[in-house]
């Protein structure tokens, strides 16, 4: 069996061999520790290392070359750094704080999107004719992808999740209140822009998933009322996916850190279908399972607190996760990026028990 026929058939819960062998990577400060502890310096991005590790993915699965957001990008500059900190101007009109070679979010001092102003100002870069969105060599790239035999996915792109990041959470959260047209107009940008797209790409490509970001819950739930993402946000993701599913894609996946429970059912409403990392000190994917059925593919949810502890507590949480992976729809993987309290040597031993669980045995680390 395939890589693409083992991704499919997992989330169409047919039989297969096994399931993916997918992890998600790791935080810059990770591996500037697996440095030190074995990995060798030439391996620096979460790609090499998945593939020098022999992973499948997830950072090392096979993503269309489109262009689905802000395009083109502008330049950002350096006002002032100092003591391993520095303070930059994005290239949209925002300026944030940043620690020097840390995965930590920037912390924006001005959002580059602060009034309609702003809006017009960057609304020409969400045009789906800009030239550049596609490759200029898209037909040569379409017919590579014609026999291929591992998972092809599309990047969608976000409602909520770009919003905040260009806004922030305070003044997105009062314009849902104080000038819903405008959120509403934003969105809408966001998807014509994503429709175009998808029509010109799928015309000619055959894909087997999308995925989307929205990074909108945090430990206790979501950060905007579910009134309002019922109302802003699942009617225009299911705009989005009945074209997909004109094309043959009925995979979604939604990437959202913390408990995202209250959400699952508009994002079914809505055609997103696929839930992850399912970070497990948050959210309890057992009832998501149970409530849902088989109606929510599942993939993440290895808690980064057992690699942390290592040994034996490892071994008690793929058996906690036994009963979904017998149950299917589901691929395994630790529930963010790996940080860096786990040695090389805790996540070598994480990987070989776990190939051992989904019936891998036969891939070998390297030494």
């Amino acid at each position: 069996m395939n890589r693409r026929e083992r991704f499919l058939r997992t989330f169409q819960f047919k039989e297969v061999d096994r399931v993916p062998d997918y992890e998600f990577g790791c935080w810059d400060e990770t591996i500037i520790r697996w440095h030190k502890e074995g990995l060798p310096h030439e391996k620096r991005t979460n790609r090499e290392i998945e593939l020098y590790l022999g992973l499948e993915g997830w950072d090392c699965i096979e993503w269309l070359p489109v262009r689905t957001g802000f395009w083109p990008p502008l330049p950002s500059r350096i006002i002032k750094e100092e003591k391993g900190r520095a303070i930059v101007e994005d290239g949209m009109g925002g300026i944030y704080l940043c620690t020097v070679g840390s995965s930590s979010p920037p912390h924006y001092l001005r959002h580059p999107l602060k009034n309609r102003e702003d809006w017009e100002r960057l609304r020409p870069f969400f045009d789906p004719e800009t030239p550049g969105r596609f490759p200029l060599n898209w037909e040569e790239i379409a017919k590579s992808y014609r026999d291929r035999d591992y998972p092809l996915g599309i990047s969608v792109g976000s409602l909520y999740g770009w919003l905040r990041n260009w806004m922030g959470v305070e003044r997105l959260s009062i314009a849902f209140y104080r000038d819903p047209e405008w959120v509403a107009e934003m969105m809408d940008t966001l998807v014509d822009l994503w429709i175009s797209i998808i029509r010109k790409a799928l015309r000619d490509v055959k894909v087997d998933f999308a995925s989307w970001w929205e990074d909108m819950c945090y430990s206790r739930g979501p950060l905007l009322s579910v009134r309002h993402f019922e109302e802003f946000m699942v009617p225009r993701y299911r705009r989005v996916t009945e074209v997909l599913k004109e094309y043959g894609v009925t995979i979604n996946v939604l990437d959202s850190d913390g408990d995202v429970t209250r959400l699952v059912p508009g994002w079914l409403k809505g055609g997103i279908n696929c839930m992850f990392p399912l970070e497990a000190r948050f959210t309890d994917a057992y009832k998501i399972r149970e409530e849902f059925g088989h109606q929510v593919l599942l993939m993440g949810y290895v808690d980064k607190r057992a690699l942390v502890q290592g040994g034996k507590a490892i071994d008690k949480e793929l058996e906690r996760l036994t009963p979904l992976l017998e149950d299917g729809g589901f691929i395994p993987l630790v529930d963010h990026r790996c940080p860096p309290e786990v040695s090389y040597e805790t996540y070598r031993q994480y990987l070989k028990k776990k190939r051992e669980w989904i019936g891998r045995e036969n891939a070998e680390l390297p030494p």
